[in-house]
């Protein structure tokens, strides 16, 4: 049985998803792994959620349990026996505490930084509104959905199915040489969203390949409910050629 190295409860994840032009994604595009599109697309989500209850090999993370995560994040596959894994690659993760974005870099080898974040989550009978902010140099980005409290399969076939049935994460480790590791949690259910607010600075916070999104309108945002994840300890490291 793979050890656990990290247990947490993931709620309220916004996604709002961006058709992109699949060359801007290649440079970032660890080795062994393909695109993985959806109806022939590429897509790079923004996601916004709350990281709560967070246990490194079962031990709580003291005052730093709870926060809130933005992030960058593209779709790739990669062919093992014959069978396809579905996996994402980060461009960016931020959290609020300095210590878990070094620990997160450290052990995974991922991208995360540390910068002030905060979140306003109210709920009513029928009505959820999230949001999530976070500061990029003096000002604040944020995204924010008001969305129905009543939870719902997602639909098969679906790009709402598309963007959330992602099971592993890979990171390049040098050109030829990447790392793979999975993401337990159940399916889970979303919530249908009313309306959405975006304001995000790509440029300035992913950098200049990113910088048309500042003018593009997101294709699509959704809202899962989330669930308790955990994070399996062993890494495999593959090289290709």
């Amino acid at each position: 049985m793979a050890r656990t190295f990290l247990k947490a409860r993931w709620e309220n994840l916004i996604m709002a998803n961006y058709n992109i032009d699949p060359t801007i994604l290649l440079p970032f595009l660890p080795a062994g792994v393909e695109l993985d599109l959806y109806d022939g697309k590429a897509y790079v989500s923004l996601v916004g959620f709350m990281f709560k209850r967070s246990r490194i090999f079962n031990i709580p993370i003291p005052f730093m349990g709870t926060f809130e995560e933005v992030n960058l994040r593209f779709y790739v596959k990669r062919k093992v026996d014959g069978t396809y894994r579905r996996g994402v690659v980060f461009i960016n993760e931020t959290v609020p505490y300095k210590p878990v974005a070094w620990l997160a870099n450290k052990l995974y080898k991922e991208h995360y930084i540390a910068i002030p974040t905060k979140h306003q989550i109210t709920a009513g009978p029928k009505i959820k509104s999230i949001r999530y902010d976070w500061k990029v140099g003096h000002s604040w980005n944020h995204i924010q959905v008001n969305a129905s409290t009543a939870p719902r399969e997602m639909l098969r076939g679906s790009l709402e199915e598309f963007i959330f049935e992602h099971y592993y994460g890979y990171t390049r480790l040098s050109l030829s040489e990447s790392q793979e590791y999975k993401i337990n949690h159940p399916r889970w259910q979303v919530n249908d969203v009313i309306d959405s607010m975006i304001h995000c600075d790509f440029e300035k916070m992913y950098g200049p390949a990113f910088s048309t999104l500042n003018n593009q309108t997101a294709d699509a945002v959704i809202i899962a409910e989330g669930s308790d994840i955990s994070v399996d300890w062993q890494r495999k490291k593959f090289i290709h050629t």
